[in-house]
């Protein structure tokens, strides 16, 4: 024998529509919304998402900008225009690289940052006032996590007319951290020789 309850509504409800009709609205309302909650919560997962704060990053010291050139064998000399920001400890905190190989191909830029970054969220680079440059994290050592990207010669010519390069980090407390590095001696290292040339192999 089947059992059957019988729902009663409150005093004073109108009934309108058949019930199984309400029913079925509700279901296909219940699902619809079901649906557009993961859709959203596999946008939120798959891509950058908000920080929830920011915090200006002013415990670290940065020395003058660098450039540093190495011939390794036959191959063509690469040089390195970089900027070093390190903690009051003295470990390296952010490193700017701007890389050229001779005249061959574009130039790379790359950043290196503590680990502990929310690596979904690449780094914001911006010059001044300018445009934002994102470049995204490609790998990570046990010390520091690299972001690198092709170096654009609008980012290259806003770095030399430039005073402060901005670079925006997410942590994985998701926690937006900024970092301002000063330019004034970018353009001048940058154009010049080399400060050494070192004879030999070396890893990029």
């Amino acid at each position: 024998m089947t059992s059957r309850h019988r729902a009663t509504l409150p005093s004073g409800t109108s009934l309108g529509r058949p019930l199984p009709l309400r029913l079925l609205l509700a279901v296909a309302a219940s699902v619809a919304f079901s649906q557009f909650g993961a859709s959203q919560q596999n946008s939120t997962a798959s891509g950058e998402i908000t920080p929830r704060g920011q915090r200006e990053v002013s415990d670290v010291t940065y020395d003058g900008w660098k450039k540093l050139c190495f011939k390794p064998g036959g191959a063509p000399r690469l040089c390195r225009t970089s900027i070093t920001g390190t903690f009051a400890t003295g470990q390296m905190a952010i490193r700017v690289d701007i890389i050229e190989r001779g005249s061959e191909g574009a130039s790379r830029l790359q950043v290196f940052c503590p680990v502990g970054m929310y690596l979904q969220n690449p780094v914001k680079l911006t010059i001044d006032q300018g445009a934002t440059f994102l470049v995204p994290y490609t790998w990570c050592l046990t010390n520091s996590c690299i972001a690198a990207a092709v170096a654009e010669p609008l980012l290259l010519k806003e770095m030399t007319a430039g005073r402060a390069l901005r670079l925006e980090f997410v942590d994985s407390r998701l926690l937006s951290l900024v970092a301002t590095l000063p330019l004034s001696q970018f353009a001048i290292v940058y154009k010049s020789e080399p400060a050494h040339t070192f004879e030999q192999d070396i890893d990029e």
